[in-house]
């Protein structure tokens, strides 16, 4: 056991406390201790500077009046001490864990979204959390959070005018999700989400819009508005799936860009006509195509399938065979990069958790506010994300140098060769 546990316990046991109030009081512990380290670490950068008395120039100054930060544990009282600066520089104290006017940890500003696109009400969310973190909970009147969802369409709005003139994108994942939220406007509102792969390899947002459903012209608006603030060239390959007006939208706009159709998308659309005595045959057949070494050996495992369910199934074979070729688009891009390109799941498992799950007859939203709600959402997402495999291949990409069969080629001979030559 630690010294800090040590004492924490012994300053704590026998109190009488119930479980919750312990861990609140231990956190608070935690988080004054690791606010006075900052202090210290302060102080010690200016040891060495003086008044002209010899004096130390920044020293304690007591501290500012005590506040409530809402956590996960609760609500713990913090006591952020104040610097004193005789030199008149200007040095002041501003703790990293819990900077000036917060009043809520990042984790609880998260999950305020996430419990409104499950279909908590503005009035409800308050008494959610308030199950969760014990009755102490405070300041998340309906009216805080409507100034919360005020304040998150301003932040999706001014994200959305951000200047694009110096982005450069490798791969782009696009999808029409139907949270279920009813819009003021229409029913038939659904998010259009670009998530983008940068030269480095990480990924980020790119664009969080509306549409009515999935249209062209719904698409046409936000790869037009891409292209007005300064995106010079779409990416080398979208990743999305069959049912979007996208695909039309991305010719006029990106007539450059490479599709690849989702094969997580494609399979549900086979699967769903074909009887479930049929299907688990079938998705194998599947799986060995899209899991082919090479491009030959796909094609190979494509007509097997065709061959195989055509005769009884022709509805299954001729939803796969209409997008034969952008189902294997892939081939031409780095192996590493394949499991990335296959499926649009870096957009599914950002919303997982909410698709087609809200309550439509509590939430009916505004336009900014439906913006809003999935802006932040995503914005928490994106914390997780990590960069994709063979990040370094995406330089060759970038110079031009193609790929067959996931492997770069110089005069029709694969580098390796060329280099064992």
């Amino acid at each position: 056991m630690s010294k800090f546990t040590e004492k924490a316990v012994v300053g704590l046991s026998g109190a009488g406390l119930g479980l919750d109030e312990l861990v609140r009081q231990a956190a608070r512990q935690v988080i004054q201790q690791a606010i006075e380290a900052e202090l210290a670490e302060l102080l010690e950068r200016f040891t060495n500077v003086k008044t002209l008395h010899g004096q130390r120039a920044v020293v304690r100054n007591g501290y500012l009046p005590e506040r409530e930060v809402l956590t996960a544990a609760g609500p713990i009282p913090v006591r952020v001490p104040k610097v004193r600066d005789r030199s008149g520089s200007g040095v002041k104290f501003n703790s990293s864990i819990v900077p000036p006017y917060v009043r809520k940890s990042p984790r609880v500003s998260a999950a305020l979204p996430w419990l409104y696109l499950k279909g908590v009400s503005t009035g409800d969310i308050g008494e959610a959390l308030r199950v969760l973190l014990g009755e102490d909970a405070k300041g998340l009147s309906a009216n805080v959070v409507s100034r919360l969802k005020a304040q998150w369409a301003e932040e999706h709005a001014a994200w959305s005018r951000r200047d694009l003139s110096k982005s450069c994108y490798v791969y782009w994942w696009v999808d029409g999700i139907h949270t279920g939220l009813r819009s003021e406007n229409s029913d038939g509102q659904c998010l259009l989400v670009i998530i983008g792969v940068k030269p480095d390899g990480s990924k980020e947002r790119v664009a969080i819009g509306d549409g009515y459903r999935e249209t062209k012209a719904s698409w046409l608006e936000l790869l037009l508005d891409l292209k007005v603030r300064g995106l010079q060239a779409g990416p080398l390959m979208a990743v999305g799936d069959g049912a979007m007006g996208f695909w039309a939208a991305l010719e006029e706009v990106f007539p450059a860009t490479r599709g690849q159709r989702c094969w997580f998308h494609k399979m549900g659309n086979v699967l769903n006509a074909l009887p479930k005595s049929q299907q688990a045959r079938a998705k194998a057949d599947m799986q060995a195509i899209w899991m082919a070494a090479t491009r030959a050996d796909a094609y190979a495992a494509f007509d097997r399938f065709v061959s195989i369910h055509a005769a009884k199934y022709p509805k299954a074979t001729e939803t796969l065979k209409k997008d034969r070729e952008s189902l294997l688009a892939f081939y031409d891009f780095p192996a590493e990069h394949w499991q990335h390109l296959r499926t649009t799941n870096a957009i599914e498992s950002t919303f997982a958790t909410v698709r087609h799950r809200t309550t439509r007859t509590r939430n009916c939203v505004s336009r900014p506010t439906f913006l809003g709600l999935a802006f932040k959402l995503i914005e928490e997402a994106e914390k997780t994300w990590r960069r994709i495999n063979g990040p370094e291949k995406i330089k060759l990409l970038l110079e031009g140098i193609p790929f067959k069969d996931g492997e770069p080629v110089q005069d029709d001979r694969p580098v390796q060769q060329k280099l064992a030559a």
